[in-house]
This record gives structure tokens, sequence and C-alpha cells, in this order.
């Protein structure tokens, strides 16, 4: 069965071959017996990729399309849409992950055969791996009983078999997959695809960064039974640890989410897997379960939560959220749900400590004993990335503390420069240490500026405003005066530093009989001058992640990137970086201090043969103003440019040389001002803080 229902466009079809779109619309002008389109519009068809795989073999354009290309692009383009593809593929995967000689006889015959086989053969998989919707929950004495009632109509299960006329479609791809697998590993196959998934459709998923879940499971400690009632892609539960006698609850109201997350977490731990689709808070799954812990990062700011339809619901046990207060229903729900002295961690925005239409809910959360912890995390920690989100702490109060207190960190000194994201390491020891001496005792002494235990009866006024930065005492005051002077110092060496690299005083060139013949970056590329990679993908390793952000500001290294089975590009001494968005004409070369840091996403990385091409000179007429206009374009509001379509003078070697030199000391002097500019603002800065704290008077500023 030939996979003529899988479809390509045009620019797919430039990443198959490892050409520009130009090429394509070439390709398609001047051969007669290139594929025509089966699909799409006029501006933009697309074509059914055998075909196509079959047209660039036989005209040499292609010796075989990379294994992982190909499944990427029968994923897009199959006729029941990526999801659909992605959800039969984690079927076969966890089959071959499960039971793969199970796989190996159904898939030996024809693609009817394996279509018609293989319903049956998953069904022996999914059913014990994934179970029904609630499992065998536990009550608050730890015994196993059956639910009272069935779940809400509205519910069901996450994932059914899928039928043989619905996988049919999808026998070429599921025979990719299974190859694909043979290389790198079922569970490695399903992230790596999950994942070029999630890439491709950012704004539909909101994603809970993998730091972020292993600090919030590392505070609600080791449980045997987790839920999830907000799952979303699984990050959270995946991070709670595979140990053999975990059980693993997991809700979300998007169907197509809660299928893939029950695969994911299938193929990443043992533990039994109970997944269900449906709206949580207006028809929970699981209704009788009393699980160990509870995480969760629930929707922000929802008004149409079920506020009108759960007026008497029994789940607000400490008072009837607001319809602005969604997050409090949240919060009331994962404590329903827990046993006795199960601990709850739940991603909060920081409006939810403060706004006066849930002052009487965190009243009572307070009094009760069952908020403990709130903690402000650095801005950058998830999405939106501009706010500095909370962590709320919760316990289900076995009874009432005698003199409660609650615990109130700020870890938004952790936060990073740039795009990079948080100082994880720092946040997670900071937190976690706080947080587990404060459980040990109930208590916790001052950690000025960053943690304290307050006593419940001081947050009992008339806002009950739970903002940590508001009740923490400041940072231990240092030698402000005795700092701010060893910054004015540097400045001041700074500022001498540049005037000292300012460029000489010039002279107009004199008149040239001829431009020189110009040559782009895509010919140097095809005569093997230079090198041209693209960034974005983890491996491995962790290593520093150079982003667009860190080339565009001069600053080092500051990105992280999600762990992926594609090695990640390496920077090395004399590689020229170039953003491709943003349109500013900027590019940077690798020196020792930045070299072996991976390249992030929207940047080329440009290697050039140090016999032909000197790097500097690269890079200084790749900032050329004019040579960035002819080069760019336009998607939606933002400029991209074309690396390829850039300019360069054809120079021989010394002459290169020389425009390097002079390229190399306007970077120095660049960098000169920059550093200086940066100090220049801590200065002002500290010296207002100074002046508005105490700790510098009027007469007394630092010489």
């Amino acid at each position: 069965m030939q996979d003529n229902a899988t479809e390509v466009t045009a620019a797919g079809i430039a990443r198959l071959a490892g050409v520009g779109r130009a090429a394509v619309s070439n390709w398609r002008r001047r051969h007669t017996d290139f594929p025509g389109p089966v699909g799409g519009t006029e501006t933009s068809p697309s074509f059914a990729l055998a075909e196509v795989e079959g047209w660039l073999r036989r005209h040499g354009k292609l010796a075989e399309v990379p294994l992982r290309e190909r499944v990427r692009q029968q994923l897009a383009g199959h006729p029941a849409g990526p999801v659909t593809a992605l959800t039969h593929a984690g079927c076969v995967l966890l089959l071959i992950h499960d039971r793969s000689p199970v796989w190996l006889e159904v898939s030996s015959g024809s693609d009817e055969r394996l279509a018609a086989l293989l319903p049956g053969a998953l069904e022996q998989v999914l059913t014990p791996r994934l179970g029904d919707v609630n499992g065998s929950p536990v009550n608050t004495a730890g015994a196993v009983h059956t639910p009272a009632a069935p779940a809400a109509p509205a519910t069901r299960k996450a994932l059914e078999p899928p039928t043989a006329p619905q996988l049919l479609p999808s026998v070429p791809l599921l025979r990719a997959v299974a190859e694909l697998a043979a290389e790198l590993g079922a569970r490695h196959t399903f992230e790596f695809l999950l994942g070029r998934h999630l890439d491709a459709h950012p704004r539909q998923y909101t994603l809970t960064p993998a730091d972020l879940a292993g600090l919030m499971a590392g505070l609600a400690g080791t449980a045997r039974t987790v839920l999830d009632p907000a799952c979303g892609t699984g990050a959270l539960l995946r991070s709670a640890g595979n140990g053999p006698d975990r059980r693993l609850y997991a809700q979300d109201s998007a169907p197509e989410l809660a299928a893939l997350t029950a695969l994911r977490l299938a193929l990443h731990t043992r533990a039994p897997v109970h997944a269900a689709a449906g709206d949580t808070l207006r028809a929970d799954a699981h209704p009788e379960l009393r699980v160990d812990a509870v995480l969760c990062h629930p929707p922000f700011n929802e008004r149409n939560w079920g506020h009108d339809e759960l007026a008497y619901d029994p789940r607000w046990e400490y008072g009837f959220p607001a319809r602005t207060e969604s997050e409090l229903a949240w919060v009331q729900h994962a404590l329903a749900r827990l046993r006795d002295g199960g601990i709850a961690v739940l991603l909060m925005p920081p409006a939810a400590a403060s706004r006066r239409s849930g002052r009487r809910i965190r009243a009572d959360l307070l009094r009760r004993g069952a908020l403990r912890a709130v903690v402000a995390l650095p801005v950058g920690a998830a999405p939106p990335y501009n706010v500095p989100l909370h962590l709320w702490v919760l316990r289900r109060p076995e009874r009432a503390p005698a003199q409660p207190e609650v615990l109130l960190a700020d870890a938004g000194r952790f936060t990073g420069e740039g795009r990079g994201g948080p100082d994880w390491p720092g946040v997670r020891e900071t937190v976690l240490d706080a947080w587990r001496a404060f459980d040990r005792t109930g208590r916790l002494d001052e950690r000025p500026g960053l943690a304290r235990s307050v006593p419940v009866i001081e947050l009992l006024d008339d806002d009950v405003d739970l903002t940590p930065a508001r009740r923490l005492p400041p940072p231990a005051a240092a030698d402000g005066a005795g700092r701010l002077t060893g910054v004015r110092e540097r400045l001041g060496e700074t500022l001498r530093l540049a005037t000292g690299l300012t460029p000489p005083p010039v002279a107009p060139a004199p008149r040239a009989a001829g431009r020189p013949p110009l040559i782009t970056v895509g010919e140097l590329a095809r005569a093997g001058a230079l090198v041209m990679r693209t960034g974005g993908n983890g491996g491995h390793a962790r290593v520093p992640v150079l982003t667009d952000h860190d080339v565009l500001s001069g600053t080092g290294p500051s990105g992280t990137l999600p762990e992926s089975d594609e090695e990640a590009v390496l920077t090395e001494p004399g590689d020229v970086v170039v953003p491709v968005l943003g349109g500013g004409a900027v590019a940077r070369v690798i020196d020792d201090a930045t070299a072996g840091a991976a390249l992030g996403r929207n940047l080329v990385l440009l290697r050039p043969d140090p016999e032909v091409l000197d790097a500097w000179f690269l890079a200084g007429f790749l900032r050329g103003t004019a040579n960035h206009r002819q080069a760019g374009s336009y998607a939606s509001t933002a400029t991209r440019l074309d690396v390829r379509r850039l300019q360069l003078p054809r120079f021989a070697p010394a002459e290169q040389r020389r425009h390097g030199a002079r390229f190399r000391a306007l970077d120095e002097f660049e960098r000169a001002l920059r550093q200086a500019g940066r100090l220049g603002e801590q200065l002002v800065r500290g010296m207002y803080d100074g002046l508005t704290d105490g700790t510098i008077t009027p007469d007394r500023v630092p010489e």
C-alpha cells in the first residue's frame, strides 16, 4: 500500500532535499515530470509524499529521505491529522516497548493484515497498562475500594484501541515509526515525535517546563498515588517518578492531550496509568479518589469554569469561589482528592494571593491549616514568562494546628538574564531546603530576602495578602556604599577602555573602477567554503545554550533546551552565529569563552574554512544593513532573514584579513560600550535603592 495519502508542502520538500523553497519552485517549472499537486490551494499546493520521494531519487536530488524527516512528514501530512497519527504511533510504540514479539508477528504480512490484527494486539497492552478511568482508588484508611458512582457522562477513558479502518491509512507511518524505534528506542521515539508536534503548534499548548515540574514533584515528596487533574502533556506526572508501587491518575479537558499523556506516561513508567478525558471541575473522573499527592498546573483566569452549575458542590469546603477565582476552585478540588495528610502543589498566578474576591477562602485555608507554603518563582519560570508565578503547597489537615505558621519564600533573585530562564539549581536548592526545614518543625527562622515562616494570625487582616515579597525581611544589608564604589571604579575603567577603542577618523574611500564581484552565503556553502547549521536541539548532554537574545545582547550562553535524541549543534571558536528573526543586522564570532555551547532556536551557525574565508571578514560583511535588507522577508509582523542570500565581496585572503582586523576592533569597541551601559545602569539603580532604603545618605555619596 503506497503512502499516497500523506501530503507534503513545498516547504516540506525543501526540508527533505536540503534546499531552499526557490529551488523547489524551479524544479516545478523546469521538469515536466515533477509530481502535480494533490491538495492544498493554488498559492500553497500540497503533493503526495511518496511521489515526491520517488522523483527526488530519480533525479539525483536525494539519495534517501532521512528516516526522522520521513516520519515527521508522514505525521504532518496524515489524512486524519497529526494528533491522530501521533496517537496511533504512540500505541504501536507502547506495543513495541512492552511486547515486541507481538509487533513482529502482526507486522510480518501485508498492510491490510497488519491493520486487521493490530487492534487485538493493542488491546493486549493498552488494557493492562492504562486500565479503566478510575482504577482502584485508595481511601483515607489506605484500603482499596470501588467507586460508589460511575464517572460523569461527560467523562470518558482517555484512549480506546483504534479500529482496523482507522489504522489502515496509518500503516506506512507505523512501519516507519517501528524502524525509527529500532534505532532510538520506543520511549525516545515518542518523545521525539511529541516534541516535534509541540514545537510545530506552540500556541495550542501551555507547557510546564521540566525544571519546574521537577521542583513541584520535589515539594510533594515521595508519593505512592499521584493525581494531575489538568494533566496537559503529562510533565508533572512524568516527574513524579516511576517506582513500581506508584499509581498515576490524570485528566484533561482536551481529549487529544489526555490520550497522548496516557501513552507518554505508559512509555515512561511501569506504574499503572488511569487517564480520562473530560472537564475536571464539571465532570470529575475520579470522584471517590483519595491520593497521596496532587500536582497541578491549572488554566489561569478562566471565567467559564462552572460557577453557575457547581454552586452546591461538596468540594467547596473552604468557601464557594467567585466567578473570577477559578484558581481557588482548582485548589479546593485538589484538597478534596487528597487523603488526610496528603500534599498538593499547584502553580498559581500571583494575583490569586491578593485578590479581594478570594480573601475569605484564603483566610479559611489558613485558619484550618490547609495552606502550608506560598513560593514566589522567578520571572521566566513558566508561561506567561513575563509574570513571576507562585507555587502553593497545601496539605489536607488531619487536625487543626495549635499555633499554625505558613512558609513564605521568594526565589525572585534567581531570575536569569535574557531568555535563558531562571537559575534552576539555585531555585531548587533554596526552595526545597526551606520547605523541608519548615515541614519538619512547622516553623523556619528568617532567611532575609528568601524565606520565613509567618504566624497565621499576622496574615488574617482585611486583605489576607499572601504575596511573599510583602512579608519577607529585606536581604541582609551589605556594604552598599562600598559596593557602589566598586561599580563606579569598574565603570571608569570601562569608559577609558572604550575611549581607547574608539575608531579613528575616517576618510572617504577612493573611487574604484567598479564594485568587486559578490558571492552569496548559499554559494559559499555549496562550494565548501563554509558549513551551515541550524540550532534548536538539546541533545542528551546538559550544556549551556546560546540563544538569539544572547547574540543580540552580546552576553554569554543563558538558555536551556529540552533533551532530545537529535544531536545538539555545539559552537566552536571561529564560528559565526546569525539570528534569523528580528530584522537586526547582527553576526557574532564565537570565542573561547562561548565555545562549547549548544546552538539555540532561531540561530544559524556558519563554520568557515579558515584556509579560504576569514571569520571576522565574514561576520563584518554579514552585518551590513543593506545586506540584511535584501536578504530579509516578512512573515506576519516579524522579519525573517534568509542567511543563504546574504552577500560578501570576493576578496583575496590578505584583503579579507585586513577587513577582518577592522571588524574585530569594532566588535571590541561595541563590547566595551555595552559593558559601560550595564555598569551605568547598575550604578544608577544602586544609587536609587541606597538613597530610598537609607543605606546611603545624600551627604555621604560614595566617591
